[in-house]
């Protein structure tokens, strides 16, 4: 009995490891997790190649809310990469703790409630910004547009893996 207990602990451990691992990596300036989710305050942003106004402007993120994942952090500056991996530096007073995603397949139904035997209230297109609401291990409350609804959770880009948001 104390084998199979023992055995248990091991495997649970080495499901846990990669999420505490994650969780256990602080950013040298905030001392909050690396890496995270925030989004863009701005209607445009400026993404550099450095963590300075002397270094060049790769591209310019032109859309309001849009997700972003912070994976390092220099001074005022942070390290940022889109849903396509892209990345680059930014200022971090264009980003805002407001939490969004972006929707990761075509027509996805948004439910009323957290079943897909719900009533669908609307369809989402492909690549439009939702705002996050409580995620549990399936589902995300989300608002596309004004409508509310309930999304599966894999049909979203801008959440950690195993992250739930009350």
């Amino acid at each position: 009995m104390k084998r199979v207990i023992k055995i248990a602990a091991l495997v649970a451990c080495l499901l846990w490891s990669p999420v505490l691992a994650l969780a256990a990596e602080r950013g040298p300036v905030t001392n909050l997790p690396l890496p995270r989710f925030v989004s863009l305050k701005a209607a445009e942003g400026n993404v550099r190649r450095g963590p300075s106004l002397s270094h060049r402007i790769d591209w310019v993120f032109k859309h309001r809310n849009m997700p972003l994942q912070i994976v390092a952090e220099h001074g005022h500056w942070r390290r940022v990469v889109d849903r396509d991996g892209a990345g680059g530096w930014v200022h971090y007073t264009l980003l805002s703790g407001s939490r969004f995603s972006l929707i990761e397949e075509d027509m996805t139904p948004i439910y009323k409630v957290a079943d897909t035997g719900s009533n669908v209230v609307a369809h989402a297109e492909l690549g439009v910004v939702a705002r996050l609401g409580k995620c549990d291990q399936y589902w995300c409350r989300v608002t596309v547009e004004g409508t509310k609804g309930w999304m599966p959770r894999e049909k979203l880009w801008g959440l950690l893996p195993g992250e739930i948001r009350e």
